[in-house]
């Protein structure tokens, strides 16, 4: 099926170039890799047009259920949902966009312009993101809603977890480095996670959660983390 998509692509004239993106680009595929593939547009191309006529190939050769759209900018990733639960992902890119942004990019055909690093998140938003989310954690806990506290516990959780990715040179984003941490770091965090939804194991989460971000707040900035360090667990105590 993938390379009857890049063929299609080869021989559509709107068509200026296409690039593996995902597991694919670093010949990494296994039993759970979507199809992930990057086509350039020529600049006289109609991008809606062209936008149409890829998705009725693929609905129509490729027993397609569903489909969403995913928008960076100017780039649209398409994404299809098959009946055999595959997942295929267009993504539809103008010319002056199409680049490596990171290593999973492999051109197939056609030019791409200079590569670029991948965008790191900025550890004073993970930071802030984290202290946020606590924010909500106790007040969600105060008023009984126990699963919007354990969702806004999760976001607290992820932006530690970012921050300790980030730390690490893993990559932050979307979850992607968090099994490659540390076992011993895995072991801690284990303990961030409840184990129910009753409120003593909410606050008992809240507050092992709590302290790994202080921790991970530290390494990042000593400073931020001492003026943070009693609210934060004023917070977790409950008081």
């Amino acid at each position: 099926m993938r390379e009857q998509l890049i063929s299609a692509a080869r021989a559509d004239g709107r068509i200026t170039g296409a690039a593996h993106l995902g597991s694919a680009a670093l010949e990494q595929q296994d039993a759970w890799s979507d199809i992930d593939l990057a086509l350039c547009l020529a600049p006289a191309a109609s991008f809606e047009t062209v936008l149409e006529d890829w998705t009725t190939r693929v609905y129509r050769d490729c027993s397609v259920v569903a489909h969403l759209d995913v928008r960076r900018g100017e780039i649209l990733y398409r994404v299809f949902l098959l009946q055999n639960t595959l997942q295929i992902d267009v993504s539809f890119w103008p010319a002056t966009d199409f680049r490596a942004v990171g290593p999973k990019f492999k051109l197939i055909f056609g030019t791409a312009n200079e590569p670029r690093p991948a965008p790191v998140p900025e550890a004073r938003e993970l930071i802030g993101m984290g202290w946020l989310y606590a924010l909500h954690v106790r007040s969600a806990l105060a008023r009984g809603r126990r699963l919007q506290a354990e969702y806004m516990l999760s976001g607290m959780r992820n932006e530690m977890l970012a921050l300790a990715c980030r730390r690490q040179g893993l990559i932050a984003v979307q979850g992607r480095g968090m099994d490659d941490l540390p076992r011993e770091f895995q072991a801690r965090v284990a303990r961030c996670f409840p184990q129910s939804l009753d409120n003593t194991e909410l606050g008992r989460s809240f507050a092992e959660t709590t302290e790994a971000l202080l921790e991970e707040i530290g390494y990042a900035d000593a400073g931020l983390a001492g003026r943070l360090r009693g609210v934060l667990r004023e917070m977790a105590s409950g008081t």
